[in-house]
């Protein structure tokens, strides 16, 4: 079976041919965390911003940009997503935001 890369034999760029792969059920975890002033969290954890729920906005911005993973990564297949969650938790020991994003697909 040949090597997956994004690199042909000249090192140029190419996509993978996933076309022989056999349909599979994956589930892919990204973890990050944002770390701010004290105040700036507590304005986050009391709605105390102008434009409204920070976390609500954040969950949905990144639901959203799963769905365009193909139009934001160059060679990136395009895969039909099952279910995108986002959890965002605040850390106020640490002053953070914990932010866990879970996607899952049954695709090549």
């Amino acid at each position: 079976m040949a090597d997956f890369t994004h690199l042909d034999e000249d090192g140029r760029a190419r996509m993978v041919d996933v076309g022989a792969k056999e349909v599979t059920a994956r589930e892919a975890t990204a973890a990050a965390s944002v770390t701010m002033s004290p105040a700036t969290l507590k304005r986050i954890r009391e709605g105390g911003v102008a434009k409204g729920d920070v976390l609500a906005v954040a969950r949905l911005a990144g639901i959203m940009a799963a769905k365009r993973v193909p139009d934001l990564i160059p060679l990136c297949h395009p895969l039909p997503l099952n279910k995108v969650n986002v959890e965002l938790r605040l850390d106020e020991e640490q002053s953070r935001i914990q932010i866990s994003a879970t996607a899952s697909t049954s695709a090549r």
